[in-house]
């Protein structure tokens, strides 16, 4: 398959630069996986979808303030977008300009935070080693700037909107964004609905949004983020296995840690890195139904969703989408396939 075959017209208008208030009032395009039928609806309108006895699988990892802003020894202003962390000091980043910030370069961000680049990585960026004074996390809290997608050029008055409201554990580059349109109280209406919530952890990386550069997706290699999911929750999904029990994924990092950690049927508690890129012909082990945004045209995303249906179903769901004026992106509107 040709990366040119996941391509769509958006106009530019369509990409969602706020968010929507409130979260669960942005709209909800059901499609069928296997027949393409549509239905519009609203997202507070996803319990009508639910069933009892399915299994929700939420991503509740936590967007850090990872841009950084800091000045070499020449004086020159330079930017360090943290990736992935690596150990206690060591973090893979981006660096802009990439020119000025080779092996080597030392930075100053403030009189408590500095780094030293230390290596290259394969996909173009840098390994760092930071040294600071204090508490790193609470230095990069005050220093750092919570990163938003190129595509949004509107501030953010509220940075929470750009959480989850079960965000919870510190280290993604980005928000898995179709858990944005939840609130506290649409996911305790589905709670006592009888639908089981669980949680697991996928840190969103570069990955998601890296373009595929190739022109044969089979070619495309995919970069690595680390998930955890803890012996609970692996317990719960197993179990909704066994049972038969539908398996819903909200976002493509839910379906990533699942489809990764269950390579063998099981789910197997613990952390660990996956480079898992899923594509049409791939057969999903765990997920059956997912809710999640609409992706940028030739994006790996894309081809995620279209593996759970199709290529075709998917790219006439995109057209209809466009054709009546949905949000599209990370603060755009939702889909639930199923």
């Amino acid at each position: 398959m040709e990366v040119k075959d996941f391509d769509y017209a958006l106009p530019k208008e369509l990409i969602a630069q706020h968010p929507m208030e409130p979260r669960d009032h942005s709209r909800l395009l059901v499609v069928d996986k296997k027949t393409g039928e549509v239905e519009h609806r609203h997202f507070y309108d996803i319990c009508d979808y639910l069933r009892p006895n399915d299994l929700l699988v939420f991503n509740d990892t936590r967007v850090i303030p990872a841009r950084l802003h800091g000045f070499k020894d020449t004086g020159a202003h330079v930017e360090v977008f943290l990736l992935t962390r690596i150990n206690t000091t060591d973090w893979e980043v981006l660096v802009k300009p990439g020119r000025k910030l080779r092996i080597g370069a030392k930075i100053n961000f403030s009189d408590e935070l500095r780094c030293e680049i230390i290596a290259d990585t394969d996909f173009g960026g840098r390994i760092a080693r930071f040294s600071f004074d204090g508490i790193f996390e609470e230095i990069l809290d005050r220093l750092g700037e919570t990163p938003l997608p190129p595509y949004i050029t509107a501030p953010l008055e509220d940075k929470e909107r750009y959480q989850t409201v079960y965000s919870r554990e510190r280290g993604s580059a980005a928000a898995p964004t179709a858990g944005l349109h939840f609130t506290k109280e649409l996911m305790q209406k589905i709670k006592d609905m009888g639908v089981e919530e669980v949680f697991v952890t996928l840190h969103v990386g570069l990955g998601t949004f890296r373009p595929v550069s190739e022109d044969k997706i089979e070619d495309h290699v995919m970069h690595r983020e680390f998930y955890t999911i803890t012996p609970e929750a692996a317990t719960a999904i197993n179990q909704a296995k066994q049972e038969g029990r539908r398996i819903v994924a909200v976002g493509t990092t839910a379906v990533r840690t699942l489809e990764a950690a269950g390579a063998n049927g099981v789910i197997k508690p613990g952390g660990n890195w996956t480079n898992i890129f899923i594509y049409p012909g791939y057969q999903y082990r765990f997920v059956e139904a997912l809710i999640t945004n609409f992706h940028l045209p030739q994006s790996t995303l894309l081809m995620l969703v279209s593996a759970l249906s199709s290529r075709e179903i998917m790219l006439a769901t995109y057209k209809k989408a466009v054709e009546e004026q949905y949000r599209f992106f990370s603060f755009g509107d939702a889909m639930f396939i199923h």
